[in-house]
């Protein structure tokens, strides 16, 4: 009766740290008995043993202070007289297990600034990691940018959708406001990819020939449809580096310059009357609503009149494909929920030090969005040939 009291008044904290400290004596045991075996390699003999064929004599320990997942331990590390110790168990000046790395740099991706980072590893593992040292740890996610810049495209890509985000980094000791530019298409299968993510010190022909470059020199082809918005430089390197792929428009785009161009009283109508001529069954139907257009609301937005029927020609380009597929060829948004986790995880860092640095952060955040992707398929890259059977028949 009296032990069950006594074990009934302990509470979790105590339960929590009595285990706590009983698996970190576990994992210490562990790591010193490695490490034990390995010097005995080293030396060629066990301690005490006097044996002939001894490589080396051992010569004693010094303590190692090792963070885990579990806390922090101090490990006994012996060493050898000419060998020294086993550095190849604990790794050579390692002061962390792999997975408080691992942890470190998820926990950066999804959201925590460098300068958060010690208050949370020191609430979940009891020690606190400076911001130097999470900005060593993240410097892993290089591997994560050299692997997608450098990744051969062996499928083929049907449809190609390019966007830019900005964001504030430093540059020559000068915070610019920078663009990263985003490529991703729909292969064969119908399923998306993410192919590359650049940053440019501006979104301008230079740059977004930088990574149609890449692109292309990765294996690049049989890309049918680009959709884009109609900045100037975008559509001068599609046009010179894909110059066989059609150019879509981006519908929205097009929509938020009409409604730009219209008096704050009359825009709700305005969209009102503009999104359903995109949403048209062909491309004859839209002409005829946006002639109606012209007709109605036209005359009192002439601007506006001006620069829908001036972007209606590249923003009707989906018409030419399979029906199935209209709603994700008019636009760009299918980039948007990729735009808002990249915009939400900048927020919480500011201004990048340097353009390295936020590659790989939104680098490691596209990756992570995306990775779902290979679970889905986005299109069904069966509509168009079941439409052209239907059609023969027809005939």
């Amino acid at each position: 009766m009296a032990e069950s009291a006594e074990f009934a008044g302990c509470t979790q904290e105590e339960l929590r740290a009595d285990l706590r400290g009983l698996f970190q004596g576990a994992i210490r045991l562990v790591i010193e008995n490695v490490l034990q075996e390995e010097v005995r390699e080293l030396v060629g003999a066990r301690r005490f043993e006097r044996l002939g064929q001894r490589k080396d004599v051992r010569n004693g320990t010094y303590l190692r202070r090792l963070l885990t997942s579990l806390g922090q331990i101090e490990v006994t590390v012996p060493r050898a007289r000419a060998s020294g110790s086993a550095c190849d168990v604990l790794g050579r000046y390692q002061r962390r297990a792999p997975e408080v790395d691992d942890l470190i740099a998820e926990a950066y991706v999804s959201g925590v600034s460098t300068r958060k980072m010690g208050a949370v590893t020191e609430a979940l593992l009891g020690d606190r990691v400076g911001r130097s040292t999470v900005s060593r740890v993240t410097r892993r996610l290089e591997d994560e940018v050299e692997a997608l810049r450098t990744a051969p495209l062996a499928e083929p890509i049907t449809y190609l959708y390019l966007d830019a985000t900005f964001l504030d980094a430093r540059w020559a000791r000068t915070v610019e406001n920078v663009a990263a530019l985003i490529a991703y298409g729909v292969d064969a299968a119908g399923k998306r990819r993410l192919l590359g993510v650049t940053i440019g010190p501006e979104e301008s022909e230079a740059s977004w020939t930088e990574l149609l470059e890449q692109l292309v020199a990765r294996g690049l082809r049989g890309v049918k449809l680009v959709i884009t918005d109609e900045h100037a430089g975008l559509v001068k390197a599609v046009r010179r580096l894909l110059p066989e792929a059609t150019r879509q428009r981006c519908v929205v785009h097009l929509e938020r310059n009409v409604l730009a161009k219209t008096p704050a009283r009359l825009r709700a109508r305005v969209a009102r009357a503009v999104a359903p001529i995109f949403q048209a069954p062909s491309r004859a139907e839209a002409k005829k609503r946006l002639a109606q257009f012209r007709v109605t609301l036209g005359a009192q937005v002439p601007e506006a009149l001006a620069c829908l029927e001036q972007g209606f020609e590249a923003a009707t380009q989906f018409y030419a494909f399979p029906a199935a597929h209209w709603v994700r060829l008019r636009s760009t948004n299918g980039l948007e929920r990729l735009h808002g986790e990249i915009k939400r995880r900048i927020r919480a860092v500011g201004a990048f030090p340097d353009r390295a640095s936020a590659l790989r952060l939104i680098v490691a955040v596209a990756l992570r969005v995306t990775a779902i992707w290979d679970d889905r398929r986005y299109l069904d890259m069966t509509a168009g040939r079941k439409e052209e059977r239907t059609t023969t028949q027809a005939a």
